[in-house]
């Protein structure tokens, strides 16, 4: 597998400042930084912008709701002369 070495970089680096030139590279790199910083800074207001939920000592916690009961399955009566799972007949 081909890998790109210390003078292909260089190649690249040249080949790009002879099609975009110098200043256009200045401008690119300087909004490439100023995204990163933003990025951060974003990271950083979500981490101190956190609401802070008390532990769960201190929550009040509701009862849960009871369930409503099931209504009872009826089985169906064995035929005559068959016997249940239990033996009975």
């Amino acid at each position: 597998m081909m890998g790109l070495s210390l003078p292909h970089l260089i190649v690249l680096a040249l080949v790009v400042l002879v099609l975009f030139g110098r200043g256009r590279v200045s401008d690119l790199m300087g909004d490439f930084g100023k995204g990163i910083k933003s990025f951060k800074e974003g990271m950083a207001d979500e981490t101190t912008n956190r609401p802070v939920t008390p532990p769960p000592s201190q929550i009040a916690a509701a009862p849960p709701a009871p369930e409503p009961a099931a209504p009872p399955v009826a089985q169906p009566a064995p035929a005559p002369g068959e016997t249940t799972p239990t033996g009975q007949g």
